[in-house]
């Protein structure tokens, strides 16, 4: 669950683990959070309901669900205050022994599945190529990964909040000189991946691009 301190003593009464060893979390340890709940394997992780519906609590149930080595671990979406409780479905995979005897409980948070490709998001205006090998870009100045590119828009993986509806400039440099321009973001992901710190997919739609001199670096860098 994730929920504010104030409803964490109602959360914990309702949690079912009086006999079990329970941890709980401040809003801002929720990564440390994870990082026990992947170390220890609980035997649930209980989510409040106002939590799971924000795009963190997405992103922290789509991660647990992806890590085949908690496939035991219980995901159970409940209310701190009426008896709802829902457990979240997952792909049935092969489960590892489970090793801790442990219920998470998370407190509050501040703010999914990996973002669909650019093209599902209405962005198929023109050819898209997956970008080979690690490609940085510039949004505003900041670093971001590039993970697909056509003349009229791009997906990105940045540490930088991205939101929809942002502007930002642009650049895509190479060893043949750089392409400047404005864009905005169209859609935006927060998560959490397996590895290193959180992160933001988003798709980006150019504005004023030259079209040519992007899809000359389209070519030269497409996998």
């Amino acid at each position: 669950m994730i929920a504010s301190p104030d409803l964490l003593p109602a959360l914990k009464e309702r949690s079912g683990a009086a006999n079990g060893e329970v941890l709980t979390f401040s809003d801002v340890e929720a990564l440390r959070a994870l990082e026990e709940i992947v170390r220890r394997r609980p035997h649930a992780v209980e989510l409040e309901r106002q939590f799971a519906a924000t795009p963190r609590g997405a992103a922290l149930i789509n991660r647990i669900k992806a890590d085949p080595t908690l496939a035991r671990s219980e995901l159970r979406v409940v209310s701190h205050d009426s008896g709802y409780a829902r457990v979240v479905p997952r792909a049935l995979i092969a489960a590892p022994p489970l090793q801790a005897p442990a219920v998470a409980i998370l407190e509050a948070p501040p703010e999914a599945a990996p973002a669909a490709p650019l093209d599902h998001r209405g962005t198929r205006r023109a050819p898209r190529f997956r970008i080979a090998g690690e490609m940085s870009v510039l949004l505003d100045g900041n670093a971001a990964k590039l993970v697909d590119l056509s003349t009229v828009g791009a997906q990105v993986i940045s540490p930088t909040i991205l939101k929809p509806g942002q502007r930002v400039r642009m650049a895509l440099a190479d060893d043949h000189g750089a392409v400047r321009f404005n864009a905005a973001i169209a859609w935006a992901f927060f998560e959490i991946p397996p590895k290193g710190g959180p992160q933001y997919r988003a798709g980006v739609n150019f504005v004023d691009a030259d079209s040519d001199a992007v899809g000359a670096f389209c070519l030269r860098h497409k996998a």
